[in-house]
C-alpha cells in the first residue's frame, strides 16, 4: 500500500476542482491547470469540493508504484494555483549581473557576450538586485526546469565559488594548489 497515496488532499477555499473525463480541471487565484489521469487504473473522488482522494481500482505492483506519484502531482497542482512556487537564484562573481528586458532575461556572467534567455509562458522572473533572480510560477516542474536551465549557463566552480546557485545551496569548496 502507498503511504502517500492514502492521504486525502484538502482543497483550499479559493480553488475549484472538477473532473471532466480523464482530466482533472483546477481553477484558482493564480490561474488554471489541467491534469491528465489514467481513469482505467485509478478512481478519483471529490468530496463536497473540500478534499480529493485517489484510489487504485486494482491493487498490484504497477498501481502501487504510481499511486503516490499521482497523488503528489494532484497536490502540487492544487498548491501551485493557490500559492505558487518560488525559487531564488544568486549570482556570485566580479561583474556578474542580471536584468529583465521585456520577455528576455539578460545575464552578464563573465563571457565575452551577454547570455539572453527567453522567459517561458507561465513563468515570472524578477531581478530584485543585480545579483538576485526570483523565479516564480504556478507549475512546480516548470519553475524547477527554468531555474536548472539558468543555473546551467554558469555552474558554480569549487575554487572561488563563482557562478549561479540557488539561495541556500551549499557549494563544496576546494583548496587551491600549494607551492
Amino acid at each position: 500500500m502507498s503511504k502517500i497515496g492514502k492521504i486525502n488532499i484538502s482543497i483550499p477555499d479559493k480553488v475549484k476542482v472538477s473532473l471532466e473525463g480523464a482530466y482533472l480541471k483546477m481553477e484558482g487565484p493564480l490561474g488554471k491547470n489541467n491534469l491528465h489521469l489514467d481513469m482505467n487504473l485509478f478512481e478519483l473522488n471529490i468530496n463536497d469540493g473540500k478534499e480529493v482522494s485517489i484510489k487504485p481500482k486494482v491493487i498490484n505492483q504497477d498501481t502501487k508504484r504510481i499511486w503516490g506519484l499521482n497523488r503528489s502531482l494532484i497536490n502540487n497542482a492544487i498548491k501551485g494555483i493557490n500559492e505558487g512556487y518560488t525559487k531564488i537564484l544568486e549570482l556570485s562573481g566580479v561583474g556578474f549581473r542580471a536584468a529583465v528586458k521585456g520577455n528576455m532575461l539578460n545575464l552578464q556572467i563573465g563571457f565575452s557576450h551577454d547570455v539572453n534567455y527567453k522567459i517561458p509562458e507561465g513563468i515570472k522572473i524578477v531581478v530584485e538586485k543585480q545579483t538576485t533572480i526570483k523565479v516564480s510560477g504556478s507549475d512546480k516542474q516548470l519553475v524547477g526546469s527554468v531555474t536548472a536551465k539558468i543555473k546551467s549557463f554558469k555552474k558554480t566552480e569549487p575554487y572561488k565559488g563563482k557562478g549561479i546557485k540557488e539561495q541556500g545551496q551549499y557549494v563544496l569548496r576546494k583548496e587551491g594548489k600549494k607551492k
